[in-house]
């Protein structure tokens, strides 16, 4: 359950929300896309307010892309077909020009040459790539990660990494929930800690890691810096 919840994310800007287990980090940005409902309060989304109409949430799914911790591919369908279903379905491209977008961001992942294979044919950090370029795909102006690489091998970590890099240094607005303190340092504009359902402090990469104001924050980095 998320409590006083009030958090601003501006275009171009990448946020990094991290903190302990079950603290509402992954709920947060659930909600931004309504794989969560929210019972109180107001979301907006480019100038859209999320709430109960259909119409609102497809708006603003069209604008939000998503990579989850586990991948979410269809595992009956190729690399390449996976790519482009969501721009044919939603976007209404032919079947031409969704292939032409879909190499176009595998290649930029630098996985084109996996276009025809299955996703039970990929490594955990190809699976995770793929899905990284199936939600550009989408071309959204706004790409939420949900921990992209806890599920990954620790060899593996790596290449999802840099492409999230290049991604935020393509000006991409990213909202990132992630352990991977390292890729905050590197990427993030902001660091938001959150406990227990609510925001306990939010700082740039340096103040943050370098003087946490917080006992829980202290805490944690202790914990996950060592």
């Amino acid at each position: 359950m998320l409590r006083d919840l009030d958090l601003d994310v501006y275009q171009g800007e990448r946020v990094i929300l991290c903190g302990p287990s079950e603290s509402g980090k992954s709920t947060t940005i659930r909600l931004l896309n309504r794989l969560e409902e929210h019972e109180k309060g107001e979301i907006v989304v480019n100038g859209i307010t999320l709430d109960g109409e259909l119409r609102n949430i497809e708006r603003i799914r069209a604008d939000v892309g998503m990579v989850f911790q586990h991948f979410n591919l269809f595992p009956h369908l190729t690399v390449l077909e996976n790519c482009t279903l969501a721009p044919m379905r939603v976007k209404g491209l032919d079947e031409g020009e969704a292939a032409r977008r879909a190499m176009q961001f595998l290649e930029r992942v630098r996985i084109a040459q996996l276009a025809d294979k299955y996703p039970g044919q990929l490594s955990g950090g190809q699976k995770q790539r793929v899905a990284i370029a199936r939600a550009l795909c989408m071309q959204p102006r706004i790409m939420l990660f949900d921990e992209p690489t806890s599920a990954l091998d620790p060899e593996m970590v790596k290449e999802v990494l840099d492409t999230m890099v290049e991604l935020a240094r393509d000006g991409m607005t990213m909202i990132c929930v992630t352990h991977e303190m390292g890729f905050a340092r590197e990427v993030g504009d902001r660091v938001v800690f959150m406990d227990g359902g609510s925001i306990v402090e939010s700082d740039t990469p340096e103040r943050f890691f370098s003087a946490p104001r917080s006992s829980r924050a202290q805490a944690f980095l202790g914990q996950i810096l060592g």
